[in-house]
């Protein structure tokens, strides 16, 4: 039995045509690509979820600020609802099943991802010398970068801090300092060496790459580039669904002459579809077998980080929803907060707060909300609902509205009705 996408691919195939879609469909099929068409578990989520959003994602990143939650908890959240953000650290530093390195940014990657990244490792290695503070530690301390590497093999898993106190406690004769360590770790972290063996209160805990990564995955053969710019691409493809050649190539941050030739490569053999977007002003690419749900039911809060929105151009192509975080604004020119969430009701983006937790006091505060113009009439009550799951999610236990913003009273009521 053909599924919808099958049918259209055929279709489209048979008249020498390109696709014409209309943005409601494409829209629904990148949310559906994302994971928000299937309905969240009943019963507690488990690795099974996990596993199932990091599919849908392609990887999480990661992002210091910590005002409401850690970005990368963030997106199992949306589509799963509460559950034990201990279960993804396992998963990550303890069973292997993730590694972290540079993807979007810093991200968390499933570990069969590694072979595909290695073409960026090899650049690391290639550009070195062209890097700013790394190139000036290369030429003031010949043979410094050799010499972290051998203490991280010897004294490892440690972070930066730790290399340094180590370093100093034996009157080493580098004369050590916390930003070259860190500078040079770093460098190694991008060029494949060490990697992160854990996380100490959010800092990276590096070791050599050999003692953390699989070696069933280490013993992956390492694909040229090209391939492993088409496989990036393929993986970019499934999660979004549909999306620009730009959105594509962006997911990984690659560079359109190099993804350009390689999403021609993989439309000639038949993994991507090249279609056209009503009102979009560039082509699209249509992953072979997404689904494309008739409607969307989804309920979600959505970080800054969570890749169905990090791609701003896109967000407002999809969605019709302008968004700009606002973290490095200063705060009398913020014009909705400081982090500011998104809220997805069905298949649109209807409103967005700013939200902190304030653990001290086991609050959920809404700083400030906001709806779109064409938000139904239900999302103070929808939205309300979903700030009760994420204070619980969080182990805060009351929700204050703050009254700022247009939606502020209608919340602040459907908060305090319960």
């Amino acid at each position: 039995m053909r599924t919808g996408t099958d049918r259209i691919v055929v279709a489209a195939r048979q008249n020498a045509a390109v696709l014409t879609m209309p943005a409601a469909q494409a829209r629904r099929v990148a949310l559906a690509a994302q994971g928000f068409a299937a309905p969240r578990p009943k019963a507690a989520p488990d690795r099974r979820h996990l596993r199932r959003v990091l599919k849908h994602t392609g990887l999480l990143q990661i992002d210091s600020v910590n005002v409401f939650q850690r970005a990368h908890y963030g997106p199992a959240f949306s589509r799963l609802g509460a559950y034990p953000t201990a279960m993804l650290d396992r998963m990550a530093y303890r069973d292997r099943e993730l590694f972290e390195y540079w993807g979007h940014e810093a991200a968390l990657l499933p570990v069969e991802l590694h072979p595909l990244m290695r073409w960026r490792m090899r650049r690391a290695e290639q550009l070195v010398d062209r890097w700013g503070h790394i190139a000036k530690v290369i030429r003031e301390r010949p043979g410094y970068i050799e010499h972290v590497l051998d203490a991280v093999r010897a004294h490892g898993p440690l972070t930066a801090g730790q290399l340094t106190a180590d370093e100093k406690r034996t009157k080493d004769n580098w004369g050590w300092n916390w930003s070259d360590a860190k500078t040079t770790l770093e460098y190694l972290f991008y060029a494949g060496a060490v990697t992160a063996a854990d996380r100490r209160n959010f800092e990276r805990v590096y070791d050599v790459t050999e003692r953390v990564i699989p070696q069933a995955i280490l013993d992956v053969p390492t694909p040229d580039d090209e391939t492993a710019h088409r496989e990036l691409l393929l993986v970019a493809a499934r999660c979004h669904g549909i999306g620009t050649a730009t959105d594509l190539a962006d997911y990984f941050r690659l560079k359109m002459p190099v993804a350009r030739p390689r999403l021609a490569e993989l439309v000639e053999d038949g993994r991507l579809v090249e279609v056209a977007v009503e009102g979009w002003s560039q082509p699209a690419y249509l992953f072979l077998g997404t689904a494309m749900p008739r409607r969307n039911n989804a309920r979600a809060l959505l970080v800054p980080f969570d890749p169905l929105i990090w791609e701003r151009a896109r967000t407002e192509r999809l969605f019709g929803f302008r968004y700009r975080i606002e973290i490095y604004v200063p705060a009398p020119k913020r014009t909705h907060g400081y982090y500011v969430l998104p809220f997805l009701l069905g298949d649109r983006l209807v409103a967005r707060v700013d939200l902190k937790s304030d653990r001290q006091a086991r609050v959920l505060r809404v700083q400030s909300a906001w709806a779109e113009p064409d938000a139904p009439a239900e999302t103070a009550a929808e939205l309300a609902a979903e700030l009760r799951v994420t204070g619980n999610w969080l182990g805060l236990d009351d929700i204050a509205v703050a009254n700022r913003g247009d939606l502020a009273p209608a919340l602040a009521a459907a908060v305090n009705a319960r």
